[in-house]
């Protein structure tokens, strides 16, 4: 049986490739225009958690980036310059960026003890000490959010879902959202039922 450890860096592991799968076989404008009104997409999530990796699981223990990230050093982070992809930087450099911090991040996480003493810069001074644990269940925790926008926002470009796409056929998800769409008009105001 697999300790705390392995079992937290092994779901960290699967959401990391889960949001990566979200990813495949779209085209550059796909992986970058906004489908929220907020402006999420998908680039934009692989580079904001190749922010968290580097940041809370290396620089956190005294382990920063090999490079240093340019929304970082210029401050544009505060602004949300990490959420987007700008046009000088490539979707290859990007995800590998992803991928390097993502090494960089299962370094740590074996080298390290659970309770290994750790300090987030930008957080207030009261709370700035932490542990591995605390964070690995943090990034752990955030990824998995990611994923999950990850999978919503692939669906609104080609109409892909997450894991559980293939547990119907066409018709069957047709009758699957009639359903839903039932319950919904059920407290629906009478000029808004389809």
């Amino acid at each position: 049986m697999a300790g705390a450890k392995e079992e937290l860096h092994s779901k960290l592991q699967e959401e990391r490739e889960g949001l990566l799968s979200r990813l495949s076989g779209l085209s550059e404008y796909d992986l970058r225009r906004p489908m929220t009104p907020t402006g999420t997409n998908l680039l934009g999530l692989v580079k904001h958690l190749a922010g968290v990796e580097y940041g809370s699981l290396g620089d956190a223990f005294g382990r920063p980036a090999p490079e240093p990230l340019p929304w970082f050093e210029d401050g544009s982070v505060w602004e949300g310059a990490d959420m987007w992809a700008r046009p000088e930087e490539s979707s290859d450099w990007l995800l590998g960026l992803y991928r390097q911090a993502c090494a960089h991040a299962d370094r740590t996480i074996s080298e390290l003890p659970l309770d290994a003493p750790g300090s987030v810069a930008h957080w207030p001074a009261d709370r700035r000490a932490t542990t591995l644990r605390f964070l690995l269940i943090r990034v752990t925790a955030e990824t998995a959010r990611h994923a999950g926008h990850a999978d919503i926002i692939r669906e609104l470009i080609d109409g892909k879902g997450g894991p559980d796409q293939n547990l119907l056929d066409g018709p069957g998800w047709e009758a699957y959202l009639a359903r839903v769409q039932a319950a919904a008009d059920a407290f629906a105001p009478p000029a808004e039922r389809t």
